[in-house]
């Protein structure tokens, strides 16, 4: 599996709730396909730079996941075919780091005992015979 990035524009004319019906409806169709959910954002209402399709306005979401790269065509040809969808941007991203938590478990194990002054004296003093 490849980890994609999902970013897009929805029609201003639709509601809020609208809005959030595709969102889910795209996330449905990611799982469909035996895709994994990263991280989801919700669609929220933008001002844009310059109109689109004559529209000043949309509603921005992105998705974050996982998906078969046999998959993705067709996913994409699915998407480009959602009306309500003004612009979309899918791109290959680079696989999320191991947690820091983890490597920092891990540097916490291998970290020595300290030593008291007083038994390094004593080791020293029985390996050096007195």
């Amino acid at each position: 599996m490849r980890y994609y990035e999902l970013a897009y524009l929805i029609t201003p004319d639709l509601s809020d709730q609208q809005a959030k019906t595709l969102h889910q409806e795209i996330i449905s169709l990611i799982q469909d396909k035996g895709g994994l959910l990263d991280v989801c954002k919700e669609p929220e209402g933008i001002d844009l730079s310059y109109p689109i399709e004559k529209k000043e306005k949309a509603y921005l979401a992105s998705i974050v996941f996982f998906l078969k790269p046999e998959e993705i065509n067709n996913f994409k040809n699915e998407i480009e075919s959602k009306k309500e969808i003004l612009r979309f941007l899918l791109y290959t991203k680079k696989r999320p780091k191991v947690v820091q938590a983890k490597r920092e478990k891990e540097k916490v194990k291998e970290a020595p005992k300290k030593a008291e002054l007083k038994e390094i004296d004593k080791k020293l003093e029985e390996i050096l015979g007195k």
